[in-house]
């Protein structure tokens, strides 16, 4: 008998032996995100912590938390990134679930929680898609149900008729009949990320869709190894679905800001502009490594790619002051 997804991703991604937690691989070895493509992602992140940190007036304690933090592959590149006089105030924060991963900065304090308040910058990159949630569809009858899953095979069946909790948010986030994934659990997760912090700035990236271009069919897949896969949730693949990024946006309750990553990337300096030929003339070797940005760049910024996902900016107790891209 099949569970509901929000179930199944839990065990799948979390449980036990669960595709986050265990130690002989990590995420990396099955899919591709803005951090593994190019250090030139931290270091635009660095250069919004250090406006963060302007706006703070610089204070003696910076806290920088990265959530989800997969094996500290970002938090480690932000470090590397920051001018030294504020990275000896950065007080660097990893939240994830997986054990603390062999030759991390001691620096890094490695929890499962997010501290309960933060004074800096909170970060998440790729990590809303991955908070369980349940999926129903409309049958023959127009009426909304659940849809189970067999953990060890992927099948679906239809169970019951979707609860109240669930047609509420669906009433408001996701108009129309077919396959619908229920976000609410991402709102309360990013909500709760928001809250902790006193003053400072919380950014969301991710891979999702607003209410107008809703996917009829919905979007749960599964990543091994580099591929896109069915989605089996038995801990040995990625299990994943789109972000309702306007749903989250909305649930702290707070001003916020969200553009494409394409423009926010170029907002802080990375275009994928590739060098003048002449400078191939007058510094062959400069050329090159100029080149090869750019190639990274471009990757970072393509539209049908990583350019497309959404950055999601909150700050808080800053004022008029914080703007992203100002």
């Amino acid at each position: 008998m099949g569970v509901g997804w929000r179930l199944a991703m839990q065990a799948a991604l979390y449980g036990g032996d669960g595709f986050f937690v265990r130690e002989r691989e990590g995420p990396a070895d099955h899919f591709r995100t803005s951090v593994h493509a190019s250090p030139l992602f931290a270091g635009a992140l660095a250069r919004l912590v250090e406006r963060v940190d302007a706006d703070l007036g610089h204070p003696d304690v910076f806290d920088l938390v990265d959530v989800g933090a997969g094996r500290g592959e970002l938090i480690t590149a932000l470090l590397a990134s920051l001018p030294g006089p504020l990275a000896r105030r950065i007080v660097p924060v990893a939240v994830e679930v997986a054990p603390r991963p062999a030759g991390l900065d001691p620096a890094v304090h490695w929890r499962r929680d997010v501290p309960a308040e933060i004074t800096g910058v909170l970060v998440a990159t790729e990590w809303l898609d991955n908070v369980p949630l349940d999926v129903v569809e409309t049958d023959e009858h127009g009426r909304l149900r659940k849809v189970l899953v067999d953990r060890a095979t992927g099948v679906e069946t239809l169970g019951a008729e979707a609860d109240p909790a669930d047609l509420f948010w669906i009433s408001r986030w996701w108009p129309g009949p077919g396959r619908i994934e229920i976000g609410w659990p991402r709102d309360a997760a990013w909500a709760d990320a928001v809250g902790s912090i006193r003053r400072g700035a919380a950014l969301c990236v991710d891979y999702g869709h607003v209410r107008a271009e809703r996917p009829v069919l919905g979007t749960l897949t599964g990543f091994r190894r580099g591929r896109q896969v069915h989605p089996v949730p038995d801990g040995g693949c990625d299990v994943t679905a789109h972000v309702a990024m306007d749903a989250v946006a909305s649930a702290p309750g707070v001003p916020y800001r969200m553009v494409r990553q394409r423009e926010a990337l170029r907002a802080l300096g990375v275009d994928g502009s590739r060098p003048p030929l002449e400078l191939a003339r007058t510094d062959p070797g400069r050329y090159l490594r100029a080149l090869g940005e750019a190639g990274a760049a471009a990757e970072l910024t393509d539209p049908a790619g990583l350019g497309g996902h959404w950055w999601l900016w909150h700050t808080i107790g800053l004022g008029d002051r914080g703007t992203m891209l100002g």
